[in-house]
């Protein structure tokens, strides 16, 4: 186990070292601040003053050197562009060659810079939820409401780099100046996404992208599959592969995601249909829906622990009982069973391999393509949203074959059971299992060995240390190791060793990281509200075919892509992400309202139009919510079976099992009353979840 502060000091520049954030001082000093308090010696509002004049100092020696930095580099990028300019008038491609290399070492000491500055917001941040946590203040609210919001701000300087960007733009231009353009003219001003292929760019990029969490439409997109990345970067940039990656093994989680999705979604449209024809009230549709829900809470759970050993076998498991789950509740319909329609959706729900999927592209693909595939991961899902309805429309028949019926109800079962059928046989044939390194799994014996080695070790090194340490091995230790407090809190708390319960993982959980679970509960809530009632509403308002159903809800899929390109591309770049969570908050809530039914006729344009402020909105709520999650969420959630992305799983899983239910039992009151009785608990948890975002607004950073 490896605390944080040990890996900073293994990741400075030597040269730079005293410019660092001392973190190990201002943790050493959190330390004192406890037990100062403890025994009454300090007072609260004296401990506020002194660590934030202490932060101050801290950001002022790091603004100054890295000031003073940009000042060096530029002034090198301007002799560069003497000689460069010299060169235009008498072209020689010796120097050509020589300037170009020149100004890829000035891009290497940028890279150093960069990460200069990210290990330090990183250190900022880390010892900021130290504090918060070891006293149970908000001084993080107050510490950067005060100071980044100032006109003279060192802050922003650190966490938005000021001044950077221009030193990158010089050096980005020159270098593609310099490129052979085969008699092109075009600067890159001119065309914005021209390419520039140069790997110290790309570098530079790569690592201003991770500094200001800067989002176009692909990292945008990414966002919503929540694969935690590690806290602190290393400067090398990508590590190497270590040949665990196979596209058609990728391709095949992707493919797993996109059906199950379809598989999710197909029976909405119908599921009221279903249900009264075996004898139920339409609105048991709800536990209908709600079923595989309630199956994918446990079942999250065992895929998340099975994936710490392989990924072929749950994938294999997996389309197993997804087949026999779709062929129940193909069959239930000429057994006439609810209860065989609803164990067939139980098992659906115990297949959903989700947990696998997202580990797969976790563990397995490489750092360089692991956008694009976190982003797949999300568009499968989207387009398996809006194809589910949609098939669902296009099986508009009636027939029998033998004793077997195919109508709209049962034939989203059997067309889901031959896909998972063809599946299966798919990833048997292409599936390769990636190579696993078991040695590094201790098994109990091993793990009694080193024990017993440890502790006959301690022993023996006891009986030669002296009984008492002398005042120069104490300072020695403080200075140097801080070894008391480095062992205890700090390995239990920044460890790397990922959480192995439930419990444990709660403990992690800081106030801001549950009012973001809050927020996709709430999402998840709403949306499944608006989704698996739409049959039944639509129905007794608006007298909706199931075709006209699936079609709205096919239209709601469609617009998740073309919302992320335009969040992605525009807006997250003129807005910070917590802005947006507010304000995609506030349109949930004003969609929710927009949705009920009080005096006048309820129409078509009333419940389309709130419908698609609910479902926009909320998708941009998700992808917002899930990268500022992953951000204030412990960096030992970030791996193991009790990962971040199960707690966030698990969360939107009781979210949409309550919503279900939440229908179910609002139909004993009627369908009349339907829409307003489950609309009411979403109103009333998206007013808390605002609520509790303006509480902890400062600290989402």
């Amino acid at each position: 186990m490896v605390a944080f502060g040990k890996k900073l000091k293994q990741r400075q520049n030597d040269e730079w070292q005293r410019y660092y954030i001392n973190y190990k001082l201002m943790k050493k000093r959190v330390k004192q601040y406890a037990h100062q308090i403890e025994i009454g010696a300090q007072d609260r509002r004296h401990v506020l003053k002194d660590f934030s004049r202490m932060l101050d100092n801290q950001i002022e020696k790091i603004v100054l050197f890295l000031l003073e930095e940009q000042g060096r580099l530029a002034s090198r990028i301007a002799k560069l562009g003497e000689r460069h300019n010299a060169l235009l008038e008498q072209p020689e491609i010796s120097q050509i060659s020589e300037l170009r290399e020149s100004y890829r070492e000035v891009g290497q000491d940028l890279l150093k810079l960069l990460f200069f500055v990210e290990i330090n917001a990183i250190g900022l941040r880390k010892i900021l939820k130290k504090f918060d946590k070891r006293f149970g203040y908000r001084f993080t609210d107050y510490y950067v409401r005060t100071r980044a919001n100032h006109p003279y701000s060192q802050l922003q300087q650190v966490f938005k780099h000021v001044g950077l960007g221009a030193v990158v733009g010089a050096l980005s231009r020159n270098l593609h100046e310099l490129q052979d353009r085969q008699g092109s003219y075009l600067s890159i001003y001119d065309e914005t996404a021209l390419p520039l292929q140069d790997p110290v760019v790309d570098a530079i990029n790569a690592a201003v992208d991770r500094l200001t969490y800067s989002t176009n439409f692909l990292t945008f997109l990414a966002q919503h599959a929540f694969i935690m990345q590690e806290d602190l970067p290393t400067p090398t940039g990508e590590q190497p592969d270590d040949g665990r990656y196979h596209f058609m093994s990728l391709l095949l989680n992707l493919v797993n995601t996109f059906l199950y999705m379809v598989n999710t979604y197909i029976i909405v449209p119908t599921a009221d249909d279903y249900s009264m024809s075996l004898g139920a009230a339409a609105t048991v549709c709800g536990v209908v829906i709600g079923a595989m829900a309630v199956a994918q809470v446990f079942s999250s759970v065992y895929f998340s622990a099975w994936s710490n050993r392989s990924y072929f076998k749950p994938l294999v498991f997996s389309s197993i009982v997804l087949f026999m789950g779709n062929l129940m509740y193909a069959m239930a319909y000429d057994v006439r069973s609810i209860w065989v329609l609803l164990i067939g959706r139980l098992f659906c729900g115990l297949g959903s391999a989700r947990a696998v999927n997202r580990r797969y592209i976790s563990d397995c693909v490489p750092l360089k393509i692991r956008m694009q595939a976190s982003a797949g991961f999300v568009s499968a899902s989207a387009l398996g949203m809006a194809c589910g309805p949609a098939l669902a429309g296009l099986l508009q028949t009636n027939f029998k074959i033998y004793k077997l019926t195919f109508n709209q109800d049962t034939l989203p079962g059997w067309v889901m059971a031959i896909a998972w059928l063809v599946y299966l046989v798919w990833l048997w044939i292409s599936f390769r299992e990636p190579a696993r390194e078991y040695d590094d799994i201790p098994t109990a014996e091993t793990s009694n060995a080193a024990a017993e080695t440890v502790e006959t070790n301690g022993l023996e090194e006891g009986l030669k240390q002296p009984l008492l340490i002398t005042s120069e091995d104490k300072q020695g230790e403080d200075e140097d190791g801080d070894q008391e407090f480095d062992g205890s809190e700090e390995a239990a708390e920044e460890s790397r060793q990922p959480v192995t319960s439930i419990g444990a993982a709660y403990r992690l959980l800081t106030p801001s990281v549950k009012v973001q679970l809050l927020i996709y509960f709430m999402l998840k809530y709403v949306m499944e509200i608006l989704l698996s009632e739409s049959s039944v509403v639509t129905t007794y308002y608006f007298g909706w075919s199931t075709s006209s159903v699936a079609i709205f809800l096919a239209c709601l899929g469609l617009t998740v892509l073309p919302v992320n390109i335009l969040v992605g591309s525009y807006i997250s770049n003129m807005f910070e992400d917590r802005q947006i969570l507010l304000a995609s908050e506030i349109l949930v809530c004003l969609g929710i309202l927009l949705s009920f039914h009080i005096i006048i006729p309820y129409t078509v344009v009333q419940y389309v139009c709130s419908g698609l402020i609910l479902f926009v909105f909320a998708e941009v709520l998700e992808g917002v919510n899930l990268s500022l999650l992953s951000r204030v969420m412990s960096s030992r959630l970030s791996r193991g079976t009790y990962n971040g992305g199960l707690l966030s799983t698990e969360a939107g899983t009781l979210a949409r099992v309550i919503a279900d239910a939440t229908i179910t039992l609002a139909g004993f009151l009627g369908e009349s009353r339907l829409l307003n009785i489950t609309l009411l608990p979403s109103l009333v948890i998206c007013i808390g979840s605002i609520v509790a975002t303006c509480c902890t607004y400062n600290s989402l950073y």
